[in-house]
């Protein structure tokens, strides 16, 4: 259980994630317990069950799968990704997009390489556990913005409904695109008992708290931090810049509700 009485920046490794190789010419890295990897310490931070690092050589990719009462959340850096499922829904996910699949009451879905494509695609994919079950599938497909800051991607807060994030099950979580230019510092960041930053481009450096008591840290692409409480301080990009993922959660895990 995490102690949010207790304000933690948990630095994790790209490399500590938990590696598999799932489909031929398919490799990932877990963040939290995932398929034959199994710990009981680290299932899950706040409502967020799943961060995967893929990377799918050409031609390869998941066969068709199913998923029930889980939000899809897939973020594409490399590449293209060939969504179809059952549903009739299909899509092509492309740098600079993110991909939401609300999988409901239950889905059938394939991701594969583009057909025809000569190159890997490379992707983050997040498995969120939603706050609505046993609702009809959704999908949902958009192009975030170019420029730096703090960009909402998808939000199942009520305080985003009239906005343009693609629209989450889970009624107190948000995910954003944080960008910030070379030596600059990140932007104001939201506040939440659960954040969860998953850093994708660039180089990043904080402090783990403010002011004297806090210690600095890095991070390199496919880093995390699991944050609560006030920890995370005076965030600023490397010399590259720096492009990051950031969840915002008002809640933990509901027990008795698993993903599949």
């Amino acid at each position: 259980m995490t102690d949010l009485a207790r304000p933690k920046a948990d630095l994790r490794r790209t490399a500590e994630r938990y590696r598999s190789e799932p489909e031929p010419g398919v490799q990932t890295r877990h963040a939290f317990s995932f398929a034959g990897h199994y710990d009981p310490r680290n299932t899950h931070f706040g409502a967020l069950q799943a961060c995967n690092e893929e990377l799918l050589a050409p031609g390869a990719g998941f066969g068709a799968h199913r998923h029930r009462d889980v939000e899809l959340l897939t973020w594409v850096l490399e590449g293209a990704l060939a969504h179809r499922d059952g549903d009739g829904h299909a899509g092509v996910v492309r740098p600079g997009m993110v991909q939401h699949v609300s999988a409901g009451s239950g889905i059938t879905h394939t991701e594969r390489t583009v057909g025809g494509a000569d190159v890997p695609v490379r992707f983050v994919q997040m498995w969120l556990q939603p706050d609505v079950f046993d609702a009809p599938p959704a999908y949902g497909l958009r192009r975030a913005s170019p420029g730096e800051g703090l960009q909402l991607l998808a939000s199942g807060l009520e305080r985003d409904a009239d906005g343009e994030a693609l629209r989450l099950r889970r009624s107190d979580a948000a995910l954003y695109l944080v960008t910030a230019g070379p030596g600059q510092a990140l932007p104001d960041l939201p506040q939440a008992p659960y954040r969860y930053a998953h850093l994708t481009r660039g180089s990043l450096g904080y402090r783990t708290l403010p002011g004297p008591r806090g210690q600095g840290r890095s991070l390199e692409p496919g880093d995390s931090v699991r944050i609560t409480g006030e920890a995370f301080a005076a965030p600023m990009a490397g010399p590259e810049g720096a492009e990051l993922l950031l969840w915002e959660m008002h809640s933990g895990l509901k027990l008795g509700a698993d993903p599949s």
